[in-house]
C-alpha cells in the first residue's frame, strides 16, 4: 500500500470514528429514584422534623448532569452527582405536607412526606406531630 493510500485510509477511519462519536445518540438522563433518609430522626407519626437534617438521595440513569432538588415547588439546590447519585442535606423549616422532587434534564421523581416539629438532641432528632 502506498503512503498516499495509507494516509487516506487512516483519515477515512478517523472521520468515521469521529462521526460515530459525535452522532451517537446519548442515553436519556433522568432521576430513576428519589429517597428521603431520616438519619437519626424518629417520631411516632413521621421521621421528618423541622430543624432536623435529612438526606435527599436521587439515583440517576446518567450520573454526570446536574440535579435540581425542590421542596413544594421551590428550588432547594442544584447538585453535581457523584457515581450516579446526587444528595442534598434537607432541613425542613415548616411542618405539614412537603412534596419533594429531584429533576435531571427534565426527567424527575417526587415523593411526599409529612413533617412534624423536630427537637434536636445532639446528633439525633425527636419528632412530634406530623
Amino acid at each position: 500500500m502506498s503512503d498516499r493510500k495509507f494516509a487516506l485510509a487512516v483519515a477515512a477511519t478517523g472521520t468515521a470514528l469521529l462521526a460515530m462519536t459525535i452522532g451517537a445518540p446519548t442515553a436519556s438522563a433522568g432521576v430513576s429514584q428519589l429517597s428521603v433518609l431520616p438519619g437519626l430522626s424518629f417520631g411516632l407519626s413521621t421521621d421528618y422534623g423541622t430543624g432536623c437534617t435529612h438526606q435527599l438521595l436521587a439515583r440517576l440513569s446518567v450520573g454526570i448532569d446536574p440535579v435540581s432538588f425542590y421542596d413544594n415547588g421551590s428550588l432547594l439546590a442544584v447538585v453535581t452527582p457523584t457515581d450516579g447519585i446526587a444528595t442534598f442535606e434537607w432541613v425542613p423549616s415548616s411542618t405539614g405536607a412537603h412534596s419533594l422532587a429531584a429533576i435531571q434534564n427534565g426527567v424527575g421523581r417526587g415523593i411526599d412526606v409529612s413533617v412534624g416539629r423536630g427537637y434536636r438532641f445532639g446528633e439525633s432528632c425527636v419528632i412530634t406531630g406530623g
